[in-house]
């Protein structure tokens, strides 16, 4: 019988809470602007805060308020340039924007002590490790931000270009004739 009655009574308050929660999002739902959706979805969305803003969605109302530059966002390189140009109606000069080299971070098992300074401040939890263990990195992971390097207190990672291999060799784009 008491099992009974909370079945129903927890029952008929989901169903109350959920009804509740329905309308709410929609009188209480934030209208933003689709501009500022389209140019945070070209952005790469690693959040690394390379372009000095916390995460790609400031970055996106940044640059469709004119408040930032097209050319702001280090990994998207000139072809995220290119399109967001395009798309703002912005002319720009790809001369001083240059594609990044792509690079990984790598730890040096001699020097590392297992400090956890790194891993803390990594964007795409990248590297992996334990307190007072050697860390390593997931190199599929890491997007080459440096901040790990930065707060490195025993210098034991350092950036390197990433290996060429089959799994990721992409074509040269031709030169332009």
């Amino acid at each position: 019988m008491y099992v009974l009655s909370a079945i129903v009574i927890l029952t008929s308050l989901g169903l109350l809470l959920g009804v509740a929660l329905g309308i709410a999002a929609k009188y209480l739902k934030v209208e933003s602007d689709p501009l500022i959706e389209t140019v945070e979805a070209l952005m790469p969305g690693s959040q690394c805060g390379q372009c000095g803003f916390p995460g790609c969605r400031p970055a996106a109302e940044a640059v469709v308020s004119g408040a930032a530059p097209v050319t702001l966002c280090p990994p998207g390189g000139t072809s995220l340039v290119e399109q967001l140009a395009k798309l703002l109606g912005v002319d720009v000069d790809l001369s001083q924007t240059q594609d990044q080299e792509a690079l990984v971070a790598r730890v040096s098992e001699e020097t590392c002590t297992g400090c956890t300074r790194c891993f803390k401040v990594c964007p795409t939890d990248a590297i992996v490790g334990a307190p007072k263990q050697i860390h390593a990195v997931v190199a599929d992971a890491c997007i080459g931000c440096k901040k790990c390097v930065e707060v490195c207190p025993t210098e034991c990672l350092q950036m390197h270009p990433v290996e060429v291999t089959l799994r990721n060799w992409r074509w040269p784009k031709p030169l332009a004739a």
